[in-house]
């Protein structure tokens, strides 16, 4: 099983939506390590790792987002797994 880390950028209408909020059950449900922010300009930020077959569908749900979200686009950086987070979670 390979380990994977993903950087994500969502841009579209991804804040006061509870796309944190989501994407940390997402995540959490699927065994993913990391971290997701909202940034100054209105976007999503996230950074997963985990096995590459559960960082890939967390991948394809960010894609969507919670219902009340429109996800405009998604831009990605796969990089090596660090394993430097131990559990999800939201920052500031």
């Amino acid at each position: 099983m390979a380990l994977k880390q993903l950087h994500i950028l969502v841009r579209g209408r991804v804040q006061g939506v509870y796309f944190r909020a989501s994407a940390q059950r997402e995540a959490r449900r699927l065994g993913i390590c990391g971290w997701v922010k909202n940034r100054s300009d209105g976007t999503v930020e996230m950074l997963a790792e985990g096995e590459e077959t559960s960082v890939r569908e967390l991948h394809v749900w960010a894609q969507k987002g919670p219902g009340a979200a429109r996800v405009d686009r998604v831009e990605t950086r796969w990089r090596s797994y660090t394993g430097e987070h131990s559990d999800f979670r939201i920052v500031d």
